[in-house]
């Protein structure tokens, strides 16, 4: 079985299709699970399915629509993880990408909220499961089934593809927008074409299966089933194999959480950043982000390839060390060239909140005093502000105190103090410097997550490795990434600071810096590998 796996040199056009159709599995189904993520950003979930007669909670349920697809990974990592190793890779990540699919261009076909009442979004969190389901076994099956074609030394390198094509997903699903949203009308857009990009999904479906048809099984795969050496019980094993649970606990909390709560960041955190306290134009935002993670799509390859030099160990770490310097940096810059008005406004005219108590609920509908409405108001507009206590409420800007703190009244007083609050298009130089910014955060990710497929896989014995990497995969990415937007937006319209989520990532990166640098043995993974 070990002579298998090292004499294994697949030929060239084998390993091409081996990349290309597993990349290109994995481009479609991030885009079928991201067009919910994307178009969330927008509103449009929100205003469709979760209608709550306030906008800050319709975003806060949409997203918690989009994390709920996270939360389901796992069980789908068991469930898909067992299949591939005891059934095969191949088969295994074909009836993923179905499942995905099919759920995916279900939600297109959803009636709204105003159609059907609750069913409507009863029915779009079941997708969402099915969806966080397929997801769940296709990475790791991907991961695995590149890595196990690759010749030694370059695996990093072959299976960085894999990790751009998450990317690469992203980018899809806000290309496929952008050209719908360019050929109908606004109204037309917002009353139903929406739903299309949905429906594209069933032509990637086809692209997809046509492609992975004509792979062949896994090389290793197929020698543990002729030696007869397959796992009886992966799911069982993979917590009993010797040493296999500290394994998944640093592939857990040192490897998935760490690199994905930054990969999100650097997409959906700086999507929702742009359009939502920086006021930018929603196509202007989509644009810029699409095209920033387009060319942040060489990130990933440049530093899987290097892994296969200097080892897995070393770009991971130094990618969390960076982000810890250089990720509120970024996205200062993001805001000043993004809105510098408004980044004037808020700097020279602070808004600060006072009162004897102050409390404020994003998700009620009604607040309970006049502060609480306040921060609201001033949430709903994304307008920064402090708070401080004080025995009756108190609004000032830029230290002159509002005596009338209804909406009309505030809308005066901001616009006096030189908040614009309309949506703007940065200058041509802004956007320069906010695709160098959003480059930036690309590097960040690509350093971490270019190398990930190669050491997951490297990190597990093969007859349980599909079930061992994608539990703790999906398990870190489900959790740790999936409720990022959330609860980054919950932080963010509690403090009035626009800044604020952004400590959610620094506080998991923190964590799986510790973990890596005291816990993951290199030499002792890839051996174990290859046991």
């Amino acid at each position: 079985m070990t002579q298998a796996i090292a004499d294994h040199q697949p030929t060239r056009g084998e390993i091409r299709l081996v990349i290309a159709a597993s990349s290109l599995g994995t481009v479609f189904e991030w885009y079928d699970f991201f067009i919910y993520g994307t178009l969330a950003a927008s509103g449009i979930i929100g205003r469709t399915f979760f209608p709550a007669g306030n906008e800050m909670v319709q975003t806060l349920l949409a997203w918690a629509g989009f994390a709920v697809g996270f939360g389901f990974r796992p069980l789908g990592a068991v469930l898909f993880g067992y299949l591939g190793d005891r059934m095969g890779r191949k088969y295994t990540f074909l009836v993923t990408i179905t499942l995905m699919g099919i759920a995916t261009a279900g939600v297109g076909l959803v009636p709204s909220a105003a159609t059907i009442g609750l069913a409507a979004p009863a029915i779009v969190l079941l997708l969402r499961i099915a969806q966080g389901l397929a997801l769940g076994g296709e990475y790791g099956g991907a991961a695995v089934y590149v890595a196990e074609h690759s010749p030694r030394g370059k695996a990093g390198f072959y299976t960085s593809f894999i990790q751009a094509g998450v990317v690469g997903g992203f980018i899809l699903s806000i290309v496929v927008v952008l050209l719908t949203k360019a050929v109908v009308a606004p109204p037309v857009w917002d009353g139903w074409a929406w739903r299309l990009p949905f429906l594209f999904s069933l032509v990637l479906l086809a692209v997809s299966l046509w492609m992975r048809l004509k792979l062949s099984e896994s090389p290793v795969f197929a020698a543990m089933r002729a030696a007869g050496e397959r796992a009886v019980n992966p799911l069982v094993e993979s917590f009993t194999y010797p040493g296999n649970i500290k394994r998944m606990l640093v592939a857990l909390f040192g490897i998935a959480a760490g690199l994905t709560v930054i990969w999100y960041t650097a997409m959906f955190t700086v999507l929702s950043f742009l359009q939502g306290p920086m006021r930018v134009d929603e196509t202007t935002a989509q644009l810029i982000v699409g095209a920033g993670a387009l060319v942040g799509l060489v990130w990933f390859v440049a530093f899987g390839k290097w892994s296969d030099r200097v080892g897995r160990k070393t770009p991971i770490v130094i990618g969390y060390a960076l982000t810890f310097i250089l990720l509120f940096p970024i996205f200062w810059t993001i805001g000043a060239a993004a809105n510098p008005g408004l980044s004037r406004a808020a700097q020279h005219a602070p808004v600060v909140v006072s009162g004897p108590a102050c409390a404020y609920s994003p998700f009620a509908k009604e607040q309970a005093d006049d502060c609480g409405r306040v921060l609201d108001y001033l949430s709903k507009k994304g307008v920064a502000y402090a708070k401080q206590r004080t025995p009756v409420t108190v609004v000032t800007i830029g230290g002159e105190p509002i005596a009338d703190h209804g909406p009309a009244g505030l809308d005066a007083a901001l616009t006096h103090a030189g908040y614009d609050l309309a949506k703007v298009k940065p200058s041509p130089g802004n956007i320069a410097l906010i695709l160098v910014a959003i480059l930036a955060l690309g590097a960040l990710s690509g350093i971490t997550y270019g190398p990930v497929a190669a050491l997951l896989s490297e990190m597990f014995p093969p007859a349980i490795r599909y079930s061992s990497l994608s539990i703790p995969y999906h398990i870190g990415t489900g959790y740790f990434g999936g409720f990022l937007p959330f609860i980054s937006q919950y932080i963010v319209a509690k403090t009035g600071d626009p800044f604020a989520g952004l400590w959610y990532t620094m506080a998991v990166v923190a964590m799986a810096l510790v973990v890596t640098v005291v816990w993951l043995d290199e030499r002792a993974l890839v051996s174990a590998a290859k046991a």
